[in-house]
């Protein structure tokens, strides 16, 4: 019997040194995720009192979620914790590893929990824009019947990268970066916590070492928690006795070079490039510069961007400064002739020039107009005059005869029909930049068109006079 007991306590000890040194494996982040709701930091915005998670969570009325942002933000830490919250089992698949097979199998487990009163089941599926639309289809008939609670999580928008089914099925929560308050919360519960943070080591850190932490950490709490990790057990050999210190500069040499998060198919690329283009359009140069380099920093193609920028000197500028749009066409050449970093200048010129240059679309609407008409309008034939008569066929036709060459008259100008029917108003130049000269030509030409229509109008009255009854005859 002593021989048993000694036995189990040895077990037992095994099982414990075995324990702290896996423990002891798990980073800092991992280590400080919230154990409860309430412990929770950030995404105020749905979850809080009042919002909507915590109503569904309230009510006891989760259905499957969908939890789409970028990396750092809790979105896995939530799932853990709404498990727990609910006395759920919790099962984690990762979707680049995971199979149809695996699903079937938590599946079937699921459906046996939940018939022998076990309780719910909560699968959460990581990076499950991975899944191919196959593998997301399997997962359809346990949502709907409440064998699973899906929580998918990614950082790509899930109504393109998701089954419409599926999402039908769920509800999405978009998570937001966390705001720097937040990550100096998480970092000093992490300093103070003995137990599961580093409270242990009695760490003295500087207000400015951790601002800076949260600051690089551009709201994400893994990276910011990892590089608070690194600058203190770093130091615990040089330490010895003396009280461990976290300084600004053991800050700035624990955190990674900063990674801009960039996504060339995905929401920030479009985002960025859309936000480049109406700050371009909104002529503020500070914005354009910024969102330029950000998708520099991403990687984005140069060829992209100096297309989205000749694109807004086109549409956005137009003849209010037409040399915008040849500053751009040489910023499309140029930049893919010298290549990065020289690129960054002249996409930089050209963005700038746009940014800066008098405003009008006047041209852009001008086409849009036209081709709406072109598609929904009658379709206007081609005046006699202004057919192609360099043919034998045509020339014998006496197409073109009535055409008048505007060079041979005053002012490079003659009245004619270009354009059958009313008269659309396409092009309406701007009181801007060079279209204002554009505006007062083309009132000058008009000014000409109406002399000429008021003298022809004179002349078909006399020739009428002329041709009229005489001496009471017809």
């Amino acid at each position: 019997m002593p021989a048993m007991r000694e036995d189990r306590m040895g077990k037992k000890l095994f099982d414990d040194l075995e324990q702290a040194q896996l423990q002891s494996a798990v980073p800092l982040a991992a280590r400080m995720r919230p154990r409860t709701l309430e412990e929770f930091v950030g995404q105020r915005h749905f979850l809080g009192p009042g919002k909507l998670l915590t109503r569904m969570l309230q009510a006891d009325r989760l259905s499957s979620l969908i939890f789409y942002g970028p990396p750092g933000v809790g979105k896995t830490s939530l799932a853990m914790t709404i498990a727990r919250q609910t006395k759920a089992q919790f099962r984690y698949l990762s979707a680049p590893a995971a199979t149809v097979k695996d699903i079937r199998d938590i599946s079937a487990q699921a459906r046996q929990r939940l018939a022998t009163g076990g309780g719910k089941t909560i699968l959460f599926l990581d990076e499950i824009h991975r899944f191919n639309r196959a593998q997301q289809d399997v997962l359809l008939d346990d949502v709907e019947n409440g064998i699973l609670t899906l929580i998918g999580a990614t950082t790509e928008n899930p109504y393109f990268s998701i089954n419409g089914p599926l999402i039908s099925r769920s509800t999405v929560f978009r998570f937001e970066p966390l705001d720097r308050e937040d990550i100096l919360r998480l970092l000093r519960l992490a300093l103070d916590d003995a137990d599961r943070g580093l409270g242990k080591f009695a760490v003295e850190a500087e207000d400015a070492a951790l601002q800076f932490l949260a600051d690089r950490a551009d709201g994400d709490a893994r990276k910011a928690l990892t590089a608070l990790e690194v600058g203190v057990l770093s130091q615990l050999a040089q330490a010895g006795d003396a009280r461990l210190k976290f300084h600004l500069e053991v800050a700035r040499e624990s955190i990674q070079q900063k990674a801009v998060l960039y996504d060339e198919t995905g929401d920030t690329h479009y985002d960025l490039a859309s936000a480049l283009q109406k700050s371009m359009r909104g002529s503020d140069p500070d914005a354009t510069v910024y969102w330029l380099a950000r998708m520099l920093a991403g990687g984005e193609d140069t060829r992209f961007i100096a297309r989205r920028i000749a694109i807004c000197a086109a549409e956005d500028v137009g003849n209010a400064d037409p040399t915008a749009t040849v500053l751009a066409a040489a910023a499309v050449q140029i930049s893919e002739f010298v290549g990065l970093p020289e690129a960054q200048l002249v996409l930089a010129q050209a963005a700038l020039y746009v940014a800066c240059a008098p405003k009008s679309n006047a041209s852009a609407a001008a086409i849009w107009h036209a081709a709406a008409d072109v598609q929904n309008e009658p379709i206007r034939p081609v005046p006699p005059h202004l057919k192609d008569a360099h043919y034998p066929a045509a020339q014998k036709s006496g197409a073109d005869a009535a055409y008048q060459d505007p060079h041979d008259h005053e002012n490079g100008f003659v009245p004619q029909e270009y354009l059958p029917g009313p008269p659309p108003a396409y092009y309406v130049p701007k009181n801007a930049g060079y279209e204002k000269n554009i505006a007062a030509y083309l009132q000058k030409l008009r000014s000409l068109i109406d002399k000429d229509q008021v003298k022809r109008s004179r002349t078909n009255a006399q020739l009428d006079g002329d041709h009229g009854p005489t001496d009471g005859q017809g």
